[in-house]
């Protein structure tokens, strides 16, 4: 089975109230774990990677460690996709490793600036049949090297933009912040704006910033010699009042660091005499996998790997783009 492009995937979970959770990857061990999780609850499943993953991995890495997950199991539709692309050459590198799906975050500059970058990304993406998710307004925290203030998503401005640029998926602001440390308190979302966006684009909607910072793997991080200030991520009804609304990919990175971090921390601290990788990094893998399928359960994605066969970028260049 081919990887899936965004577009595909995308539309079948809003055509069947569903989002997928978008997972950030740099190691082995967390693709491992998540591709295990989506099997385990047959969950369609879009795996990304930041410009720092890409750097990270020296990019045929990662390349491979993705087909050699598509390769053990076929039954699971795939979107690799790139998180948080700055520039056209960024997408192209993107593209040239064969991501099914490219985002591209003009959102700090004008807006006039973040149509024209947009624009350029989707005509270069669509030739090859792959997907673009752009971004419409700011979150707060921090996503990568952008410090971001924020700035909620106008619909009346979004759906110009989705008419200007053509891209198939948009990240709107609705209150969330990137980041491990994101409010103080639990948040107050800007739910309204999602079905009111929805409606008017008429295109599957992105939340950026949604982990939940779950408090008891905060706990075991302080308990075995980490130190995270208390901190609340996004609420799970939260996102699921906003997937019922036209949130059809949610993006989930700091939970499964944490999930990682609290594992191996542990295993360092009552097992001081282990030295071999597999011994922590193995348990932290299994860590990311639990945390990915209550994920995945959470946002209704189980159970829905088989209701479609993903298209190649081939085809869907010719099916969506007409090309």
């Amino acid at each position: 089975m081919p990887l899936c492009t965004l577009k595909q995937a995308l539309e079948e979970a809003r055509k069947g109230h569903y989002a997928l959770g978008a997972f950030n990857v740099n190691n082995m061990e967390q693709i491992q774990g998540i591709i295990a999780a989506a099997a385990e609850t047959k969950s369609p499943v879009i795996i990304q990677a930041s410009r720092g993953a890409l750097k990270y991995t020296e990019l045929n890495y990662l390349k491979h460690m993705i087909l050699a997950a598509v390769e053990l199991h076929p039954e699971i539709p795939v979107v690799l996709h790139l998180d948080h692309g700055d520039s056209l050459e960024t997408a192209k590198t993107a593209i040239s490793l064969g991501f099914t799906s490219v985002m591209i975050d003009a959102s700090s500059k004008p807006y006039e600036e973040n149509v024209r970058i947009t624009k350029e990304v989707v005509e270069y993406a669509h030739a090859f049949g792959v997907s673009v998710e752009a971004e419409l307004g700011t979150l707060g925290g921090i996503e990568e090297d952008v410090s971001g203030v924020v700035k909620l998503t106008d619909p009346k401005q979004a759906t110009e933009f989705v008419a200007a640029t053509g891209v198939d998926a948009l990240a709107v602001a609705i209150g969330t912040s990137h980041g491990a440390y994101k409010f103080k308190s639990t948040p107050v979302l800007a739910i309204d704006l999602v079905e009111t966006i929805s409606k008017a684009t008429e295109k599957p909607l992105v939340m950026h910033g949604s982990s939940s910072v779950p408090q008891e793997i905060l706990a075991d991080i302080n308990k075995y010699g980490g130190k995270m200030p208390d901190a609340q991520g996004v609420p799970i009804p939260a996102i699921q009042n906003a997937i019922e609304r036209g949130v059809c990919k949610v993006n989930v990175d700091t939970d499964s660091r944490m999930a990682m971090t609290a594992t191996i921390r542990k295993i360092f601290t009552e097992q001081p005499g282990v030295f071999d990788p597999r011994e922590y990094l193995g348990p932290a893998r299994e860590a990311t996998k639990q945390l990915v399928m209550s994920k995945m359960r959470d946002f209704g994605t189980a159970g829905h790997a088989g209701d479609y066969v993903p298209i190649s970028l081939e085809e869907a260049k010719k099916t969506y783009y007409g090309l």
